[in-house]
């Protein structure tokens, strides 16, 4: 199998020790990760965790960096209680198990999540924020759903459909330099199309030298010389976050 086959696959390598500082609960029949911050405020973000699933590390860690930033902020099992990819599967099973975890079949759930935040939360203004797989979920949804008010997609795009740069509200593309799963070739095809089609804002930034999953690490996990630029993607990521959901 090429990187064209397995779009998401990066090895995580090893990770330290994460306990998150929100709770888990379920809503429906969702189980869900959420974080408030020290302060009342109606406004929220949804956090689309990538193969390795609503409870890795990584995503906790995000998630609650999100809220200290002032959003509640939740992450949904969107694998729906089915098992995410680990560290000890093989890559030539990913093609089967991504079969039935297709990133492109989100919107009933973030719609539920929708739902909860506006009425459990008070939320008025909802943003969403993916890595990999959940980029891709980001990526579908921001062509789909107008009351998301601003997306931000991590490495992670839709490839095969003309009709993926006609976004509904800003979006931000998050991309590492030597992401060995989406080559620059296509971040520039995507920016071109972005120009020519897309009608609302949006921003495509590359972060030199940056692996897959660059922006989600945690400092200790990352080598000294890439931290800037973790850093700088997780300000950038804020940023986009205040301007558009935050106002």
């Amino acid at each position: 199998m090429t990187s064209n086959d397995l779009p998401f696959q990066y090895d995580v390598g090893r990770r330290s020790n994460y306990v998150g500082s929100g709770t888990e609960i379920q809503i429906e029949h969702i189980k869900a990760y959420i974080c408030q911050p020290d302060y009342n405020t109606n406004k929220a973000v949804i956090l689309v965790h990538d193969i390795y699933g609503w409870q890795f590390p990584d995503i906790r860690y995000i998630t609650d960096i999100l809220a200290a930033n002032g959003y509640i902020t939740i992450c949904p099992d969107y694998f729906l209680g089915k098992a995410p990819w680990k560290t000890t599967d093989h890559w030539q099973d990913f093609g089967d198990w991504l079969k039935d975890r297709d990133p492109m079949k989100v919107d009933r759930t973030t719609a539920i999540v929708m739902k909860y935040l506006k009425e459990q939360q008070h939320a008025v203004k909802i943003g969403i924020v993916g890595f990999s797989w959940g980029g891709m979920a980001v990526h579908h949804l921001m062509l789909k759903n107008p009351e998301l008010k601003a997306g931000v997609s991590a490495y992670g795009i839709i490839r095969n459909s003309e009709e993926r740069y006609d976004l509904l509200n800003p979006t931000f593309f998050v991309f590492g330099g030597k992401d060995h799963t989406i080559s620059l070739d296509q971040v520039t095809l995507l920016e071109q199309k972005l120009k020519e089609y897309c009608r609302v804002s949006y921003k495509v930034k590359v972060y030199p030298g940056q692996v897959h999953g660059f922006a989600q690490y945690k400092p200790e996990d990352m080598k000294p010389e890439d931290v800037p630029y973790m850093e700088e993607a997780r300000m950038d990521i804020i940023d986009w976050m205040n301007r558009y959901v935050m106002v």
